[in-house]
């Protein structure tokens, strides 16, 4: 079995965010709306995930010494497929079933359905209590595996993710990497006006985080931050807050007032695809 740890360069790594956008492009067409913005915006941090921090092995993704990713945004889930579906867990075949009856690829994340999900989001702010119990649990066990937490900037408005943080700096969860998509969005309008997390960086490090702050764009940065998450010597968990655009690598989406959820006009869909290889690095 071979176990995929990723020690990749920029420039495959630029390849894989490609795909993972063409990916998720294809699904959204699939239905004809979604959560594509976020997808477009997430996948350059996915592909460092998946591509260079993290250990897996493709063909076994319930491998034990694993590191977990774990999906605390439920609706981010085309995002995650599309990951999955770069990384060899999710067959390419089956991009074409996203959100129909029978498909292991439902619009919101599902453990039970889809290979490599972890755990079933939905409900916002439970992902980081969830990857908590689980660092504890693998902490008990002596393995080496670490939990990745991908959540959102408005997940920082529920007060159960503040409890999770406080929890896992006290129990010094130094196995634990939480990554913050800040795309400053959310289903009522822009995340900062709604309820304000700024300074962010500040408030994560009073509760006791070894926190960086970073363009979730840039894959080098990207690569190095991981790299000091993972190399990190303090007894303390770790954050990778991400500053990322909504839509990023389709410029008429990027540009789009609302982008939340959006409905694409079904023409529309090839152009994105145009304008995705167009920009292609």
């Amino acid at each position: 079995m071979q176990t995929q740890s990723a020690p990749t360069g920029a420039p495959d790594l630029a390849e894989r965010a490609y795909n993972i956008r063409r990916h998720a492009l294809r699904m959204g067409q699939v239905q004809g709306q979604g959560y594509i913005g976020q997808a477009l915006g997430a996948a350059d941090l996915l592909a460092a995930s998946y591509f260079h921090a993290m250990r897996y092995q493709p063909e076994n993704p319930e491998w034990e010494g694993r590191d977990r990713f774990y999906l605390s945004i439920g609706h981010y889930a085309i995002a995650l497929y599309a990951a999955l579906i770069e990384a060899g867990i999710v067959p390419l075949d089956e991009l074409e079933t996203y959100g129909t009856d029978d498909s292991r690829l439902p619009m919101s994340g599902m453990a039970a359905y889809t290979p490599g999900m972890e755990i079933t989001g939905g409900s916002l702010g439970h992902g980081l209590g969830i990857a908590v119990g689980a660092c504890l649990g693998l902490k008990r066990k002596h393995s080496e595996a670490f939990v990745y937490n991908l959540l959102s900037d408005g997940e920082l408005n529920e007060g159960s993710t503040w409890e999770a943080a406080m929890s896992a700096s006290h129990w010094k969860l130094d196995n634990l990497i939480a990554v913050i998509d800040v795309n400053n969005q959310q289903a009522d309008g822009r995340s900062s006006e709604i309820l304000t997390f700024e300074p962010i960086v500040d408030r994560w490090q009073a509760f006791g985080w070894y926190t960086q702050r970073i363009d979730g764009n840039d894959l080098g940065a990207l690569v190095t931050a991981f790299d000091n998450a993972r190399q990190h010597t303090g007894p303390q968990p770790r954050v990778i807050i991400c500053d990322t655009r909504m839509g990023k690598g389709v410029p008429f989406l990027e540009t789009r007032d609302k982008t939340h959820f959006i409905r694409v006009d079904e023409d529309e869909w090839e152009k994105a695809l145009e304008a995705l290889e167009v920009g292609r690095v």
